[in-house]
């Protein structure tokens, strides 16, 4: 369920809360190619099912750069913010990817807005996010998000 705010006034109201989970998304190799595509990164753990059989994890796995870049889309479905001229990715305080992502799994993001801060012209939001595996142990990916949103 995305949550929905009107201004940075009400923003500010949501530092330290909870923004819940994100609807899953299924990684399939089709989305893996085209990400390779993009990278110039076809290794074969993520690109070739037959030898990836006899790899290390069974089957192929996403890149953990492509499950990074998912936090964007999924985080959209988590919060909207109205009335900003602008939202900025300013950057990333930390990544981890403590467990592979096999080709056919899902994932959703669980978020916190950690922090809302005032900046010129805006303000900065830093986000707890981790990216969940279905049914998995460990998270694909853990991480910090800071975004910029100017009025």
């Amino acid at each position: 369920m995305t949550i929905t705010v009107n201004g940075l006034d009400e923003l500010r109201e949501l530092a330290g809360s909870s923004l819940g989970t994100s609807d899953w998304i299924e990684i399939t190799q089709q989305r893996v190619n085209a990400f390779a595509d993009a990278t110039d990164d076809h290794q074969w753990i993520h690109t070739d099912p037959v030898r990836a059989k006899d790899g290390p994890f069974g089957v192929t796995i996403a890149h953990g750069f492509l499950t990074l870049s998912l936090f964007i889309p999924l985080f959209t479905g988590l919060l909207d913010v109205r009335g900003v001229t602008s939202k900025i990715n300013y950057g990333l305080n930390r990544v981890r990817f403590p467990s592979p992502v096999p080709c056919g799994s899902r994932l959703r993001l669980a978020a916190t807005l950690a922090s809302v801060e005032d900046v010129p012209g805006g303000v900065q939001t830093v986000v707890d996010g981790t990216i969940e595996i279905e049914g998995g142990g460990k998270p694909a990916a853990v991480l910090q998000s800071i975004t910029r949103l100017h009025a």
